[in-house]
């Protein structure tokens, strides 16, 4: 043992350990609430190009697949 050198143990309180987790809560907090607004946008974008992408292919089969009905007078 170290001679000189008394420390006495502190206790931890229960405040104690709230404090640090609020400490630590908050900024994760704050990092999940950036990256939240960034996925939410990548999600709404890759939705319109999704649903812009099935429309167009949807418009396409439809062509193909339309019959020419011709009508003629006698």
């Amino acid at each position: 043992m170290a001679k000189g050198t008394a420390e006495t143990p502190t206790k931890i309180t229960p405040d104690d350990l709230e404090k640090k987790l609020k400490a630590l809560q908050g900024d994760v907090q704050s990092k999940v609430d950036d990256k939240k607004s960034t996925i939410a946008s990548a999600a709404a974008a890759g939705g319109v190009v999704l649903l812009l992408l099935m429309f167009l292919l949807g418009k396409r089969s439809g062509k193909k697949r339309s019959a020419v009905v011709e009508i003629r007078r006698i």
